[in-house]
């Protein structure tokens, strides 16, 4: 039985034999290439061994002189097939490497985050402890031991938080799956290997989150601290600050990225294609023979519908699977070159239907009978390939193409078939209804279920041996998103994690500085300060922090984001503004979180704070 996340994903098991049946001519052919080859070897296979005889047993089995095109193939381990695989196409979905790199480099961002909180709150609370610092040394206590005792108090939170780290998570499952569209097994997470990492990671966490307040707790002198208030060094405070300016500068980071995300992935829904997919219903019929042989009256008959008002026939759609085809093009010298362009074998109304452009020469016509044999349109990208900067010299030119042979006789605007990870690459439009796998119908209805139901009803009287398949263009095109989108919302639920978690970092700074304070802030209340100057007077300094965060994080995010757009051939321009966005948000943040301190600073009664120092 196949676990859900197996390299493997099917709807339907078809032993060989059974397809063997079904088209036995494939099993000839050489150039077929669409099946998945597996191998079981024993422990001593050598794999370049094997490679090495690769060659003479294609020569023998399939000459590069009788062919158009010289195959080739190559081993890859099957627990590669994943993350690392070479190959263009896996029979499941595959995952990324880069992402993994992403979410773990966010993941140890706000680890330290967690860690600088940490260090901040527990310096913020050395004044409370001060007194218990000065009486412990006074009674004995030496530094080591009060070392000890402080980084041991850090590892029993850590450890006692991990532990509901883990209750999070196991309850949390679900939500990653729904969120990730992957299968996590607790029984994977409480892995004794997995388990060792997480508490040594742990371990060293609260060693290094716990190690600096150790040290400042257990310097405080018996004789200063029993005195009065313990006042705090400039290497300390600029420290804190430090430690304030680091994690805005990774929170900033992470809000201008996800803007960044956000942007991209909505540019790609929004991008003029160079092709109609709104409100395009496909129907997919799976090379079915008697619908391929009455192609044209059970379009007609579709179009007697008022819902429906254009209809096309093709092997592939944008966004599916679709083959290349060794090709031959008559150059400018009169020779002919082969190529290896990508293929859609279309019918006549497969160009208007889906409203591609001309940009040289003519679509396929049924007033030029010659277009079902000797004819073929390409795309602009294929005519540049070719040697044809100029879209207009190609026409006319001659072709080669798995038994066909003619003339070019139209170029169409490039159109994005593909995904715009990938820049749009050579393809012919070869007019071959008879290989036919989809009806694709443009819909115009204001009640769409009624319309499906129209069509499907329809679908029941002229094709009854079959049933009804379909999906709309756009949801099917947009499939090929489906990694981006959750990348988009793991990595806005993580920068979400960092800001939140980064907050309370100021609550340790601001709780300090009001503390230090006090004795000012009485002085300026009982000579008439308002509660908003006094307020200003707290927040100016964590406002100017959050400020040099800004200008440290803008040129390592837009680095950072560079680099990433660049796994997009169509992409947005990084703006200023992104920055100045994820800049206002994290200020905002900064103010209301500091805001607390200095609202409950500013209206505490001056009589008891100056009565207390």
């Amino acid at each position: 039985m196949f676990r859900e996340n197996s390299h493997f994903t099917f709807d339907v098991l078809m032993s060989m034999s059974s397809f063997y049946q079904t088209r036995p001519s494939i099993f000839e052919m050489w150039g077929y290439v669409d099946f998945y080859t597996y191998l079981l070897v024993n422990e001593n296979f050598n794999v370049a061994s094997f490679e090495k005889k690769i060659p003479s047993f294609l020569e023998e089995r399939y000459p590069e002189e009788e062919s158009e095109y010289y195959y080739d193939f190559s081993l890859e381990p099957l627990k590669d097939a994943y993350l690392t695989s070479t190959a263009s196409r896996q029979p499941g979905i595959t995952g990324s490497t880069s992402n993994i790199y992403i979410f773990a480099l966010i993941g140890l961002f706000i680890l330290i985050i967690a860690s600088i909180n940490f260090m901040n709150l527990a310096t913020a609370r050395s004044m409370e402890r001060a007194k218990e610092v000065g009486v412990r040394k006074a009674i004995g206590a030496n530094k080591t031991g009060l070392v000890y005792q402080f980084l041991g108090e850090s590892l029993l939170m850590v450890l006692i938080s991990s532990i509901l780290g883990l209750l999070m998570v196991s309850l949390g499952l679900p939500l990653m799956e729904t969120i990730t569209g992957k299968t996590f097994l607790l029984s994977d997470v409480l892995n004794p290997w997995v388990m060792s990492a997480y508490f040594a990671v742990a371990f060293i966490t609260g060693l290094c989150a716990g190690i600096y307040p150790a040290f400042i707790l257990s310097s405080f002198r018996p004789s200063r601290v029993l005195k009065g208030p313990a006042s705090t060094s400039q290497q300390g405070v600029n420290l804190r600050k430090g430690l304030v300016v680091f994690q805005f500068s990774l929170s900033i980071a992470l809000i201008a990225s996800t803007v960044i995300v956000y942007y991209q992935l909505g540019y790609m829904l929004d991008k003029n294609l160079g092709f109609d997919k709104e409100r395009q219903l496909v129907i997919d019929f799976n090379f079915d023979g008697e619908v391929r042989n009455n192609l044209e009256s059970i379009k007609n008959e579709f179009l007697t519908l008022p819902e429906v008002v254009s209809v096309a026939a093709s092997r592939t759609v944008p966004g599916a699977h679709f083959p290349a085809a060794g090709t031959n093009i008559e150059s400018k010298e009169g020779n002919m070159v082969n190529y290896s362009p990508f293929l859609y074998e279309v019918d006549v109304d497969f160009i208007p239907h889906y409203k591609l452009e001309m940009v040289a020469g003519r679509p396929y016509s049924r007033d030029f009978p010659a277009d079902t044999l000797s004819s073929m349109v390409i795309n602009e990208a294929a005519a540049k390939d070719f040697g044809y900067a100029d879209a207009r010299n190609i026409i006319g030119k001659k072709f080669e193409q798995w038994g066909k042979e003619g003339t070019i006789i139209g170029v169409v605007k490039d159109f994005n078939y593909l995904s715009l990870h990938e820049k749009v690459a050579p393809l012919t439009l070869r007019y071959e209804p008879g290989s036919s796998k989809f009806l694709s119908m443009s819909i115009q209805s204001e009640n769409l279920s009624a319309a499906i139901a129209k069509i499907e009803n329809k679908w029941s009287q002229l094709v009854p041996h079959r049933p009804f398949q379909y999906s709309f263009l756009d949801d099917s095109f947009n499939q090929q998103y489906q990694a981006d989108f959750r990348f988009k919302e793991l990595f806005t639920l993580f920068s979400f994690l960092a800001i939140l978690i980064a907050c309370p970092g100021l609550f340790g700074p601001a709780t300090y500085s009001a503390m230090l304070r006090t004795k000012e802030i009485g002085i300026r209340k009982v000579l008439g300060a308002e509660v908003s100057s006094i307020v200003t007077l707290l927040s100016k300094d964590f406002i100017r922090l959050v400020v040099i965060s800004i200008v440290i994080a803008t040129p390592f995010a837009w680095y950072a984001m560079d680099n990433w757009l660049n796994v997009y051939a169509y992409k947005i321009d990084i703006s200023g503004w992104y920055f100045v966005l994820a800049g206002l948000m994290a200020l905002t943040v900064a103010i209301l979180t500091v805001s607390y301190h200095a609202i409950k600073s500013a209206r505490a009664n001056p009589v008891k704070s100056l009565r207390m120092e």
